[in-house]
């Protein structure tokens, strides 16, 4: 079976996951690890330090002591995700983190929202080849109710993902994008 360092390996160089014996018992490996981290989480109730501690050990590195999520919270594989400060993920949220996620500081993401890092193969002789592509979600964005994020897309500072959006393409900082696909609605101006 793979190491988990050779995984993430593939993964962060984004080249394809050839999806072998030694490949597909590892990813399954990791997969039911995560399930079992996430039931844990999803299935009991749990005070804010406990629902850290729990999503300290399914990311596999500590979390801000700020960070809140409100389970349930879903990934299938969990390894892959990174977190700045202050983040809060509301309920029933969907990470595939194969590909990596990395999230900034002072991130809202909303109820449902669906972050997608992997593709498969055009070709049907290849399709459970596994095709890694990161997603980047820099400081203050919030991401809207039911958005789903593609892989390798980048989300700049300060932009808000419109609820039931469909992100394919990058967001410029202070930006509102909202549809399917995603278009631009506005630039965001303030005061400061």
């Amino acid at each position: 079976m793979m190491k988990l360092n050779e995984l993430l390996e593939i993964f962060n160089n984004g080249e394809t996951l050839i999806m072998d014996k030694d490949a597909l018992e590892a990813c399954n490996y990791y997969s039911r690890e995560a399930q079992k981290i996430t039931c844990e989480l999803n299935y009991k109730f749990h005070e804010a330090d406990e629902i850290r501690e729990i999503f300290s050990k399914l990311i596999n590195q500590k979390v801000d002591d700020e960070f809140r999520v409100f389970p349930p919270f879903y990934t299938d594989f969990g390894k892959n995700i990174h977190l700045g400060k202050n983040v809060f993920i509301n309920s029933d949220c969907k990470f595939q983190d194969q590909g990596g996620i990395y999230i900034g500081d002072d991130v809202l993401i909303g109820h449902n929202v669906v972050l997608a890092t992997l593709n498969h193969e055009e070709n049907p002789e290849k399709r459970g080849n596994l095709c890694p592509s990161p997603i980047h979600i820099k400081n203050k964005v919030w991401i809207g109710s039911n958005a789903t994020v593609l892989p390798g897309v980048s989300i700049e500072d300060g932009a808000v993902i419109a609820a039931g959006a469909v992100v394919t393409k990058d967001v410029s900082e202070n930006t509102v994008v909202g549809g399917v696909p995603a278009k631009v609605i506005k630039k965001i101006t303030y005061d400061e």
